[in-house]
């Protein structure tokens, strides 16, 4: 990878992103309005407190996902990517470009999602440092599996179907409807490998008050996936939609 044309990759994708407030708003504020409802919905019960924290690192991985399978899908089609591909630029350029842009973004939802929840009432027990961490490696890890996700898509309606293919098997199996240890042992095994599976986990242990200690091996776990995304990302990347 170039440094140079790293950076300027992650600032043209900034500069588009910073262009496009509707974006940003749908990002930010989203979550927080969602987020809002269950606490208003569930006021004086234990429901925010209880799947709160994990609604925060969940939506950031499905947000990120859809906006970034999209926007990429966007640039093959209108041919942007093509006559990127004809410069200097690599396909690893490209993709930690995209990441670090949208990795700003991610930071910024999660800090405001995070400041929303605890300020309509969510207690989280640990570190709310820790809890935008893991939020923050959840936005990056939708990024760039929506970067290795929009190769298989030709339209942008189809990249939006793809979310539920990605997404929705990992919430079933993620612990959320049940305890792991009490599924049947074929989908205990198939959860132990996916990373949504350990990002609840590690928010179900922030928010008890658990030490770094306890959720540092979630936390690799859900490094190793962003690594594999980004390289999956890059090696499926394609110049243009046939």
């Amino acid at each position: 990878m170039n440094a140079g044309l790293l950076l300027a990759t992650t600032a043209r994708v900034g500069r588009q992103l910073l262009a496009d407030k509707r974006t940003i708003a749908i990002v930010v504020v989203l979550p927080c309005v969602i987020l809002g409802l269950i606490a208003w919905m569930f006021d004086g019960t234990p429901v925010l407190d209880q799947f709160g924290p994990v609604l925060v690192g969940i939506f950031p991985l499905i947000v990120m996902f859809l906006v970034t399978s999209v926007a990429t899908l966007r640039e093959r089609s209108s041919g942007t990517l093509e006559r990127l591909m004809t410069t200097p630029l690599g396909r690893g350029d490209f993709v930690v470009g995209y990441a670090l842009a949208f990795g700003a973004l991610a930071i910024l939802q999660a800090a405001v999602v995070v400041g929303f929840t605890l300020l309509v009432g969510m207690d989280v027990k640990g570190s709310i440092g820790l809890l935008i961490l893991v939020a923050v490696l959840n936005a990056l890890l939708g990024c760039c599996l929506g970067l290795a996700g929009s190769s298989l898509a030709r339209t942008e309606f189809q990249a939006v179907q793809l979310m539920p293919v990605f997404i929705f098997p990992q919430l079933i199996v993620c612990g959320l409807l049940m305890p792991r240890d009490q599924m049947p042992q074929v989908l205990e095994w198939i959860s132990r490998v996916l990373p949504l599976t350990y990002a609840v986990e590690a928010m179900q242990d922030i928010a008890q008050g658990l030490p770094w200690s306890d959720i540092a091996g979630a936390v690799v776990v859900m490094l190793l996936w962003l690594a594999i995304a980004m390289i999956g990302g890059a090696v499926t990347l394609r110049r243009r939609t046939p």
